[in-house]
């Protein structure tokens, strides 16, 4: 083949590429005014952790065999977890872990994410290791004095630990967190991370908001959206949220999200995962971007003086022709009444075991 003969053959195969690119970029929906349109709903649960086990080190991809073995062992394990108990077994030992009921309610989802086609091992994928980063002396003060549920199971087990206390985590309903109160939950909200159930979103957009339902509680943010980044302007630093302020605007087909004015207060002893609310220099940028008609590519970054240095991650989301039905925790929230019933009674029983004396 001549020279002419090549360059022309390698012209027509970056001429194909292009239109290959160009032909995928049309197929995504948009609106009236041609962004991008990410309505719809998605179901974000995944097999794949927020941070990495410890033995990938900076492995970021799972090899196909690791990934069908996930996949194999949760199907296993959701087996084995959903079949029905038998009515006539006696009560389990009480250790302080009480579990959960079944794995019905459960809905952890099915894979690992894969993104590109590679299964990844972890959602962060800055550090390196898949890891957060150490936290500051500011990040270690300001979780003195939170319960995390697996110190808490531990404690559960001798009642009434609390008895002694100026202030125990059982002591009344303003004591148990606002995610105990079915108020808020920061995990699911922003950065929007998958749970153990309750993962689906739905997101309604127009030409000047985008509005994200989280299912888990039933949280609506809404996202102003700008012409650009240099026009994008927050809220004034007193007016503050949960969830913080959020300002979009489009670069190319990504939606880019820029939230601050995080509110920062206290939320009580009892905490998911031992995280207290959001310090008031958070701040968190989120890029949604359709990598086609059924898959949105979710990619975040967190700044915040409790860490060392900031954190990313990215995962897919799915598109779900499943409902988001409301997550009415609230109505009638029995487990957190029982919870303080439950800790009056062990007071009282063990006041009673010591007034008797050896």
């Amino acid at each position: 083949m001549s020279h002419q003969a090549e360059t022309r053959t390698a012209s027509l195969l970056v001429v194909v590429m292009a239109a290959a690119g160009l032909a995928s970029a049309s197929e995504i929906p948009r609106t009236a005014s041609g962004k991008p349109d990410l309505s719809g709903n998605y179901d974000i649960a995944t097999l794949t952790p927020l941070q990495r086990s410890p033995e990938f080190g900076n492995r970021l991809f799972l090899t196909p065999a690791e990934a069908d073995e996930i996949r194999r062992s949760a199907a296993e394990r959701t087996a084995q977890r959903s079949r029905p108990s038998d009515p006539n077994r006696p009560p389990p030992p009480f250790t302080g872990r009480l579990g959960g009921y079944n794995e019905f309610f459960h809905d952890r989802g099915t894979e690992a994410v894969a993104v590109d086609g590679k299964y990844r091992t972890s959602l962060l994928t800055d550090p390196p290791d898949g890891r957060l980063p150490p936290l500051t002396e500011r990040g270690r003060e300001r979780r003195k004095g939170l319960y995390v549920r697996r110190e808490l199971a531990d404690r559960n087990a001798s009642p009434a630990w609390w008895r002694d206390l100026q202030a125990g985590p059982y002591d009344g309903p303003e004591s148990l967190s606002i995610a105990d109160r079915c108020i808020f939950t920061l995990e699911a909200t922003i950065p929007v991370l998958p749970k153990n159930y309750n993962n689906l979103k739905t997101i309604v957009q127009t030409e000047n908001h985008v509005m994200i339902l989280i299912e888990w509680m039933h949280e609506a943010r809404v996202i102003r959206l700008s012409p650009s980044r240099a026009e994008a302007r927050h809220l004034p630093p007193e007016i503050r949220s949960r969830s913080g302020d959020s300002v979009g605007w489009w670069e190319g087909d990504t939606l880019v999200v820029d939230t601050t004015n995080f509110l920062e207060e206290s939320w009580g002893t009892v905490t998911l995962f031992g995280e207290p609310s959001p310090p008031h220099d958070q701040h968190v940028v989120e890029r949604f971007s359709l990598t086609d008609e059924n898959t949105l590519l979710y990619q975040f970054t967190v700044k915040s003086g409790d860490w060392e240095t900031p954190y990313s991650g990215e995962y897919t989301w799915p598109a779900t022709n499943d409902k988001l039905y409301e997550f009415a925790c609230h109505e009638a929230n029995y487990s957190m009444g029982n919870t303080l019933r439950g800790a009056r009674f062990q007071e009282r029983e063990v006041a009673a075991q010591a007034g008797a004396g050896p």
